[in-house]
């Protein structure tokens, strides 16, 4: 048989998908890629308020970072914050998949709710828990209003305790979103087995903890992998929430480089620490992402 020459009609068939992605590829490619590479190159200059591409100083201004002692409490927060929020958004994200697993009444009504805080920006979040811990406006002054004078919660205000009421409004907001992961991988795991089991006598708690859990490391792991990255970034609720304060006690490593950037006027410095955390999320997403890969890939 002669082979028919491809037609017109033919070429377009087969390159339109291509065509059509091609000016978001090269926007993402210039917007994100790009950008990247021009803040790795700001990183090694000697940029203040202005970038200074002449200026090249290797990586004299990553010495000075890990020198300065702002950026030292920054990690030293973020490590607090981050700890904290992931254990306890996995703990809480967990214990209310498994409530919501016993099919219990109003089931659609209480997944919505929990979800709900996820729908909003971190801006809002960030404002209404400002409202609600703010000593004279919310919680505190609700209690003395209702005549109870002893009653005293000033984390907002204390240098001791603030970094805490960073790690109370991201879990409200995110442990919802780690209930529904859970949820999924609940619902996904094979109902044999734990009729199964049932039928062994194993009690509830034996049930989840030898057969249920034990099936959910891969959700565990995409959890961790969304909350690490979102506790590194985070920016608007902490500048909606305590802005960065009282003091330098609730400052972390994305609020130092917006301050560092656009405030003091050390450029590069700044860039140095965009890049140290694109470093540290590359760490924790480039791993998960080739095992993913690679199990699909044996599947």
């Amino acid at each position: 048989m002669t082979k028919t020459k491809p037609t017109t009609g033919d070429w377009l068939r087969q390159h339109l998908p291509k065509l059509v992605l091609s000016p978001s590829f090269a926007m993402t490619m210039f917007f994100v890629y790009g950008f990247i590479i021009y803040t790795a190159y700001i990183s090694m200059t000697k940029s203040k308020m202005l970038p200074k591409l002449d200026r090249f100083v290797g990586l004299d201004n990553y010495e000075k970072l890990w020198k300065t002692l702002n950026w030292q409490t920054a990690l030293d927060n973020l490590f607090i914050f981050g700890t904290l929020y992931m254990l306890i958004c996995g703990v809480l994200g967990l214990f209310l998949a498994i409530l919501l697993d016993q099919k219990i009444r109003g089931e659609g009504f209480l997944r919505t709710t929990y979800l709900y805080p996820m729908a909003l920006s971190f801006i809002v979040t960030g404002t209404a828990w400002k409202w609600f811990l703010n000593p004279g406006l919310g919680l505190e002054k609700s209690m003395h209003a209702w005549g109870w004078e002893s009653f005293k919660f000033d984390w907002l205000i204390n240098s001791d305790m603030a970094i805490y009421t960073i790690v109370i409004a991201g879990v409200w907001q995110s442990s919802g979103f780690v209930m529904a992961m859970f949820l999924a991988g609940l619902r996904g795991i094979d109902s044999e087995q734990l009729k199964a089991a049932q039928l062994d006598g194993a009690s509830t708690f034996q049930t989840y903890r030898r057969i249920v859990i034990p099936q959910l490391h891969a959700v565990f792991l995409s959890a961790f992998v969304v909350l690490a990255h979102m506790a590194i970034k985070s920016y608007d609720l902490v500048i909606a929430l305590t802005g960065g304060g009282p003091g330098r006690a609730t400052e972390l490593p994305a609020t130092f480089m917006y301050s560092y950037t656009f405030t003091r006027n050390q450029m590069g410095i700044g860039a140095a620490s965009a890049m140290i955390m694109l470093m540290t999320i590359a760490a924790i997403i480039v791993p998960y992402l080739y095992a993913e890969t690679r199990e699909k890939r044996h599947e």
